[in-house]
C-alpha cells in the first residue's frame, strides 16, 4: 500500500511539472522547446523576441495557474472541513465575490486613482488588500452566523445570498462607472491567468505562500474538526485561534487569487474531493499536499485546453474550470442523497 501511495505521489508530482513546462511551450508563437529551456536557464536565444514572450507573458501565467490552483484548492479544503459541508468553498460560500466586491470599489468606486488597468507596484497592494478585506468581511459573517445557526446547510445557502447580495452592489458600482473601466471589469469577472504581470506577480505569489504556511501547520487542528469541535476542545485545542487562522489563511489565497486572476469557480469544491478520492482518506497531513498538487495541475490543465492550441483565441478560464467542476459537485449530491437513502 505504501509502495502504491508512493507511486501516486512521484507521478502527480511529474505530472505537474510537465504541465508547467506544456503550458509555457504552447501559445500563438511556435517556439522550440530546446530554445524555452535555453531561455528558462541561459536567459539567452538567437531570437530576442522569445526571450520577450517566455520570460514576461508564458512563465508569469504558467506560475499564476499554478498559484492559483494551489491557493483555490487549499480555501475549498479547509471550508469544507471547518463548516463539514461537502459543497462549501470560495465560490460557493461568497469568498470570492466579497474579493470581488472590494475590488470593485477600489476600481469602479475610486476610478480617479487608476487609469486604465496598468498598475504600479503599489497600487498592485492596494487592489490585494481591497480582495482580502472584502473576502474576509464575508468570511467572518459566515463564521458569526455558524456560531449561532448550527445548521450547515442552512449557512450555505446564506454563503450563496452573501454572494449575489455583493454581486448586486457589483452591479450597482458598474452601472454608474464610466465605459473603459467597465469593460476591462466585465473582463477581469471572465478569469484570467494571462493578464497577471512580473509586478502583480510578485504580490501574489508572496501572499499565496503565507497563506500556504499557515495552513501548513493546521493539519492536526482541521482532523480534529473533522470529528467535531467539542472533540477539538477536549484535546486542548484552541478553537477561536484555529478559525481565525483557517479563515485568514482562506482570506489571503482567495483574496489574492480573486484580485489578480478575478473570480474562478468550481476548483475549490471539486479539488479536495478528487484528493480523497485518489488517496482514500481524509488525514489532511496528506490531503493538504495532495491537494495542492492537483489544484495545481487542474489550473495548467485547464489554462492549456483554454488557449485553444492550434487556434489564437484564448477561452475564458472560468468556463473551462466549470466545465470540470461541475461533474464533480453533481457526483457529491447523488453521492450524499444515496448516502441519506441508505441511512
Amino acid at each position: 500500500m505504501q509502495v502504491k501511495k508512493l507511486t501516486i505521489w512521484i507521478v502527480l508530482l511529474l505530472l505537474v511539472i510537465a504541465l508547467f513546462f506544456l503550458d509555457i511551450f504552447l501559445g500563438t508563437v511556435k517556439i522550440p522547446l530546446s530554445e524555452i529551456f535555453k531561455i528558462l536557464i541561459t536567459g539567452k536565444s538567437s531570437h530576442p523576441e522569445w526571450i520577450v514572450i517566455v520570460n514576461s507573458f508564458r512563465v508569469p501565467k504558467a506560475l499564476t495557474a499554478l498559484a492559483a490552483g494551489i491557493g483555490l484548492s487549499i480555501s475549498g479544503l479547509q471550508m469544507q472541513t471547518v463548516f463539514r459541508n461537502p459543497l462549501a468553498g470560495p465560490y460557493v460560500l461568497g469568498i470570492s465575490s466579497g474579493a470581488s466586491l472590494g475590488v470593485a470599489i477600489l476600481l469602479l468606486g475610486f476610478s480617479g486613482v487608476f487609469i486604465g488597468s496598468n498598475f504600479s507596484i503599489i497600487n498592485n497592494w492596494m487592489i490585494v488588500i481591497a480582495a482580502w478585506l472584502g473576502s474576509g468581511l464575508i468570511l467572518f459573517v459566515i463564521l458569526a452566523i455558524s456560531m449561532r445557526v448550527k445548521d450547515i446547510m442552512t449557512i450555505l445557502i446564506l454563503g450563496i445570498m452573501f454572494g449575489s447580495a455583493t454581486t448586486a452592489i457589483v452591479s450597482i458600482l458598474q452601472y454608474f462607472s464610466n465605459e473603459s473601466l467597465l469593460k476591462a471589469f466585465i473582463v477581469w469577472t471572465m478569469g484570467s491567468l494571462g493578464g497577471v504581470s512580473k509586478a502583480q506577480l510578485s504580490v501574489l505569489l508572496p501572499s499565496v505562500l503565507v497563506g500556504i504556511i499557515i495552513v501548513s501547520f493546521l493539519s492536526k487542528v482541521l482532523n480534529a474538526m473533522l470529528i467535531g469541535e467539542n472533540y477539538a476542545k477536549s484535546l486542548g485545542l484552541n478553537i477561536k485561534l484555529a478559525r481565525f487562522l483557517i479563515f485568514l489563511s482562506t482570506s489571503l489565497l482567495a483574496g489574492s487569487i480573486t484580485a489578480f486572476c478575478g473570480p474562478i469557480g468550481f476548483v475549490g469544491i471539486a479539488v479536495p474531493h478528487i484528493a480523497r478520492m485518489v488517496f482514500k482518506t481524509a488525514n489532511h497531513n496528506i490531503l493538504i499536499p495532495a491537494t495542492m498538487l492537483l489544484g495545481g495541475g487542474l489550473l495548467l490543465l485547464s489554462d492549456i485546453i483554454s488557449q485553444l492550441p492550434g487556434y489564437d483565441n484564448i477561452l475564458p478560464i472560468n468556463s473551462i474550470t466549470a466545465l470540470v467542476g461541475i461533474p464533480v459537485v453533481v457526483w457529491i449530491i447523488i453521492k450524499n442523497q444515496r448516502m441519506a437513502s441508505l441511512g
